[in-house]
This record gives structure tokens, sequence and C-alpha cells, in this order.
């Protein structure tokens, strides 16, 4: 949910092995990927380019990006709380950006 509305279907990543996975070895993402206790993350062995939103406890987004394959990531950042990531231009389609508010279900 984005700032109380439905804007897409979500998957959550919440523990150690879903988290460490994250959308590494598919070839495509349908909807999001919350991944929870999840400040930064990195594109090394990516296929495609993705949206990615940092969030901090409070589902406020700190940080849109579009990173593509092999190209870093995120830097860590100190408020951050969980990552969610989706196919590159998602976010922007469904109106997130710094300050709007995330979360899990409604």
């Amino acid at each position: 949910m984005r700032d109380g509305v439905d804007v897409a279907a979500l998957a959550v990543a919440d523990t150690s092995a879903t988290r460490r996975r994250g959308l590494l070895g598919s070839d495509g993402v349908q909807g999001a990927l919350w991944i929870t206790r999840c400040p930064s993350v990195h594109m090394i062995g990516m296929r495609y380019p993705i949206d990615v939103a940092v969030v901090d406890r409070d589902g406020v987004v700190l940080l849109v990006k579009t990173i593509k394959p092999w190209t870093g990531g995120t830097r860590f950042r100190l408020r951050a709380s969980a990552t969610v990531e989706a196919a590159a231009g998602a976010m922007s389609q469904w109106g997130i950006g710094p300050g709007s508010v995330l979360a899990i279900g409604g």
C-alpha cells in the first residue's frame, strides 16, 4: 500500500534465506518484493534493472532509485529498515517517491 492505497501485489522476504536471495536468479518481478531488515541492496548477479525504495520503520520512503544490473546498489542508511524492489519504472508508475508511506497489506 502507498499512502493507504493498494498499488501492487507484494511478496515479503522476512527470513534470513529469503532476504539473502531477494530477486537473485529471477528473470523478472511481478508486483514488488518487500525485504525486511534490509537497509541497502546490491545488484551483483542481477539480470535486469529494478526500482528500489528504501523505507524507515514507519514505512516512510527515504530514497527511490532505479539500479541497473552489476552497477552497485544503494548505500547503507542508518534510518533504513526495509527495501522494496520492483520492476524498473514501477515506483514512478505507482506514484512512489521520497516521503510516500508504504505498508504491507491493508
